[in-house]
Order: C-alpha cells, then sequence, then structure tokens
C-alpha cells in the first residue's frame, strides 16, 4: 500500500480552496469584529457619540479594507 505514493503527485486544489477560504473568513472576520466592537465601546464606554463612533469605525472599515484586500502576485 505505501508503494502507491509517490511525494507531490496528488491533486490538492479542494485543499487549496479549503485554506483559501479560511484565511479569507478569519481575516474579513476579524476586520468585521474590530470595527463592531470599536464602534459599541466609542458609543457606551467613551460616550463618544453616535456619529463620531460611526465616523471612526468607518475609517478604521476602511483602512482594514485597504490592507486587507487582496494584492496583485507576480506572474511566476
Amino acid at each position: 500500500m505505501g508503494d502507491n505514493y509517490h511525494r507531490g503527485e496528488m491533486e490538492i486544489a479542494e485543499q487549496a480552496a479549503t485554506f483559501d477560504g479560511f484565511v479569507g473568513l478569519t481575516k474579513w472576520g476579524s476586520l468585521t469584529l474590530a470595527t463592531g466592537l470599536l464602534f459599541l465601546v466609542l458609543v457606551f464606554c467613551a460616550h463618544a457619540g453616535l456619529f463620531q463612533a460611526c465616523g471612526a469605525a468607518a475609517v478604521v472599515a476602511v483602512a482594514g479594507t485597504l490592507l486587507l484586500r487582496e494584492k496583485k502576485s507576480a506572474a511566476h
């Protein structure tokens, strides 16, 4: 049975897609949680007001989106 295994010949497209999905979900989920938490902290704990909290959360969301988006990779 072990004789049939040849390193590097297995199709890994499904594993790669699952890993990419997990990384994407973790990345964007973290940004969503951070933005929501910032909004709630500013509204309820810092008494910053609704508009200031929305503005700060929007800045974090836009900055996070710009930083976390997929970069074009160089062709190999």
